[in-house]
């Protein structure tokens, strides 16, 4: 039975196809775009996951969508009733998109696939679909759930168990007091974009001192001890207005929310120190209470907060349970993913037999092409390039060009499914290098100064560098590095950066923490050469990872993408499936020095 969910409309659509259980193929619209964070109809994306499955729209047994929005327009209904007439203007620019497009989904779904399928059209619920993302790809063949993000439906927060084929949520928080939203407010009250800066947030956060955590649990968070609370609408517009925060907000916290372009000061740097200190606790007290009414002792987390690495650390160490699996596309995109298996599992009543690997198959879940794609696209750009007939060779060589300090796009396989980039869109370096993180925040991402980068790590020798007891394939996981070096007392605010010390300084945060990546052959077998290549030539087990992508646009997509990201940065080296591409070699390509110069001004 061939099942298509979609997510769409909203942040991040998706498709995934599903083939009696079993995880077929995933993507997000963005990479097919080329629009970051594309919210359109995943049409692309479904037609890439059909081609793959090698089947066509007449014969998918179901399409699935990944919340019911008939559900979503009540409670954008009551809201703006419950708020009137403050809440009108909110409500008349939520209108025109609702009654397009959003109120007709078998119309859109249909004319997104081309107007071939004919099939039910099937809604789960908001946290129906994260729940089912967490728990039908986990190790586990039983498990504690719990779901969290801005909001779906009405849902913010759901918390139930998975057992065999079936999942059960058995409580909620509601709309308007939600985890997501609130860690939203802090980050556009430091500067950064709604929806795609929360992870700036985060990397920013360790910079600072969490001075207003008090102050945000005694004046507009009402915590209890299961981790529930209520958040005082006061401070907040997003439930009736058009922005994130009010001005009793900003008065609270010294001040209206930072232009994007201005200089990030210690007011910013504590407010996200202070949230994340605050999730951190709500996410503890939500799992301690979860754990003390199922009993079990495995957790599946999902939805957008999930992604907060931080806190994830947080909950492995200090939390009562003993394993968690978090879905990699934690977010919206996961959605469809979701949607689809809790039709086959759930709604259908199949069984289901944990795989002790998980079913995710890496997230390596997207498009890949093979040689004969890859020779015409490098030639069309004119790539020089060196080709390698045998896989030992090519990793050897990779290796020698890190070591020598040079960074390396590394474009192989299937792309990752979810906003990680997991090895096979890669852009890879030494973490052995003082100099390694500013070089690649300035001169290949062209972003702030501050982001972090992840250690992708030898699974079998990540105790040598991290304090971690347990797997991180998915990079989803921050755990203290050993042997760190940080400022301490030396030096404050972003001036930190420069004192961070230790065995791999370029991938260790200021607070001597990484996000880790732990790397096997089965999940991924190309990083994994490489890696134990590098670590043959250095001693050094560990890389440098971050995503292969120019400044706002998605992750790279087919090999003219990652030519052209190569080509339009300071990347060394390109790797794409098994050719080697240095850069001295490469003929000129129109526009990219006034593209590298639009950042690092003459």
């Amino acid at each position: 039975m061939n099942i298509l969910g979609v997510s769409a409309f909203f942040h991040d659509s998706a498709a995934a196809l599903v083939r009696d259980g079993e995880i077929v193929a995933a993507a997000q619209e963005e990479r097919f775009t080329r629009r970051k964070h594309d919210d359109a109809f995943p049409s692309q994306a479904a037609s890439w996951c059909l081609a793959r499955g090698d089947i066509s729209c007449a014969e998918l047994d179901a399409v699935v969508f990944y919340e019911k929005p008939l559900v979503k327009f009540e409670r954008l209904l009551e809201t703006a009733l419950a708020f009137a007439p403050r809440g009108f203007r909110s409500f008349a620019t939520a209108m025109p998109p609702w009654l397009q497009r959003k109120l007709h989904l078998p119309r859109e779904i249909d004319k997104g696939l081309g107007g071939t399928y004919s099939g039910p059209i099937l809604f789960a619920t908001h946290h129906e679909s994260h729940a089912a993302s967490a728990f039908y790809p986990s190790p586990f063949d039983e498990a504690a759930i719990l779901t969290l993000d801005g909001v779906g439906e009405w849902s913010t927060a759901t918390w139930g168990t998975g057992r065999g084929g079936r999942i059960s949520l058995d409580s909620e928080m509601r709309f308007p007091h939600s985890l997501g939203l609130l860690y939203s407010a802090f980050t556009l009250s430091c500067g950064f974009r709604v929806n795609s800066g929360e992870y700036k947030l985060m990397g920013l956060a360790p910079y600072g001192e969490p001075r207003y955590a008090d102050t945000i649990l005694r004046e507009i968070v009402d915590l209890r001890d299961d981790g529930s609370f209520w958040l005082d609408q006061r401070f907040f517009d997003y439930a009736a207005g058009l922005r994130m925060t009010s001005r009793r907000f900003n008065r609270l916290f010294g001040g209206p929310p930072r232009r994007p372009d201005a200089p990030l000061t210690d007011r910013e740097m504590d407010l996200a120190a202070s949230v994340q200190r605050v999730t951190e606790e709500i996410v503890l007290r939500m799992a301690r209470h979860v754990h003390a009414r199922t009993h079990l002792p495995h957790l599946c987390m999902a939805g957008g907060v999930a992604l907060n690495c931080v806190a994830n650390g947080r909950l492995l160490r200090e939390g009562p349970f003993e394993h968690l699996w978090i879905q990699p596309a934690a977010g919206d995109a996961g959605g469809a993913l979701g949607a689809a298996l809790a039709h086959w599992f759930n709604h259908l009543g199949n069984p289901r037999t944990a795989n002790a690997n998980d079913s995710q198959k890496g997230s390596l879940l997207g498009p890949e092409f093979d040689a004969d794609a890859i020779d015409t696209a490098l030639d069309g750009c004119g790539a020089v390039r060196q080709v390698f007939s045998d896989e030992s060779s090519l990793t050897e060589a990779i290796a020698a060009e890190l070591a020598a300090g040079r960074i390396v796009g590394h474009f192989d396989g299937r792309a990752e499914f979810g906003p990680r980039a997991l090895g096979n869109r890669s852009i890879l370096a030494d973490p052995r290098s003082r100099d390694m993180q500013r070089r690649l925040n300035v001169a290949i991402k062209f972003r702030e100064s501050f982001r972090p980068f992840a250690p992708a790590i030898l699974r079998d020798r990540a105790r040598e560098y991290v304090s971690l007891d347990a797997e991180s394939p998915y990079m989803l996981l921050v755990a203290s590095v050993e042997g760190a070096v940080t400022a301490g007392d030396r030096s404050t605010g972003l001036d930190r950066l420069r004192d961070v010390g230790g065995p791999i300084p370029a991938v260790t945060h200021v607070d001597g923490s990484a996000r880790v990546q732990t790397v096997d052959a089965v999940r991924s077998p190309r990083l994994h050469g490489i890696l134990e290549s590098f670590a043959r030539q250095t001693g050094c087990p560990v890389l440098a990872n971050t995503s292969f992508n120019i400044r706002g646009e998605p992750i790279v997509h087919d090999p003219a993408d990652a030519y052209r990201c190569f080509m339009f940065t300071d990347m060394d080296a390109l790797v794409v499936g098994r050719n080697l591409l240095r850069k001295q070699e490469q003929p000129p390509l129109a526009g990219a020095e006034a593209y590298k110069r639009s950042f690092r001004p003459d």
